[in-house]
């Protein structure tokens, strides 16, 4: 049986959970801390970075790695359109998000959830500039028509429901006013609606369980 590796209160660990669940795929799960010095982890893991999953072949780390492992292997229900291009937009989403927006805004991470040093106002003006950029380039590229790549669930609403909610409270945070309403984005409305399916709501229960034990 496939074994998930991370935390639960992880939005990449939840990227890929949201996708095991979506698919019916059995695993298990295993919590790692991410930056591990463990040489069991870091043989699955060089990095020590989660997640990770451990499969009868051997570990992959990345989560974009993982969900297209999962696609390949586990090919039903689609969450990848047939068509090539269009499977190709939906990456491209996926790619915005996670590395335009999310790891953008988590450089605010520090201050906004867990105690760090305020930034300094030049890094702060630096952040804000470059994700109102990004932010502008994903609206026009993101459908909520009513999923985020279009009428179907795809990789992109996996990325989404587990990082957009990041982004819009560390901005809050940061700059007093949520980024993603501020700029156009309607993502509320959207996470309420993935949030009613049942993958959904287990991959929020079993964070919020974490976050009580922590």
């Amino acid at each position: 049986m496939l074994t998930l590796c991370g935390l639960p209160i992880s939005n990449y660990y939840n990227k890929v959970k949201l996708a095991l669940l979506e698919k019916g795929v059995p695993f298990a799960e295993e919590n790692v801390s991410t930056h591990s010095k463990d040489e069991a982890v870091l043989g699955d893991s060089p990095l020590g970075k989660i997640p990770f999953i451990r499969t009868a072949q051997g570990g992959l780390c990345e989560s974009q790695a993982i969900l297209d492992y999962i696609e390949t292997a586990y090919p039903q229900p689609p969450l990848l359109p047939a068509d090539a291009f269009e499977a190709a937009k939906v990456r491209e989403l996926t790619t915005f998000i996670d590395w335009h927006l999310e790891i953008v805004a988590r450089q605010l991470y520090g201050a906004a959830f867990f105690g760090a040093e305020p930034l300094s106002e030049g890094n702060l003006a630096r952040i804000r500039k470059q994700l109102e950029a990004n932010i502008a380039a994903f609206r026009k590229l993101a459908k909520f028509s009513p999923y985020v790549a279009g009428d179907s669930f795809t990789q992109a609403d996996c990325a989404a429901f587990a990082s957009l909610p990041l982004v819009g409270m560390a901005t809050k945070a940061a700059f007093g006013e949520d980024l993603l309403l501020a700029g156009g984005v309607d993502y509320k409305s959207y996470v309420k609606l993935i949030g009613e399916r049942p993958s959904a709501q287990k991959v929020v229960a079993d964070r919020k369980a974490a976050q009580t034990k922590a």
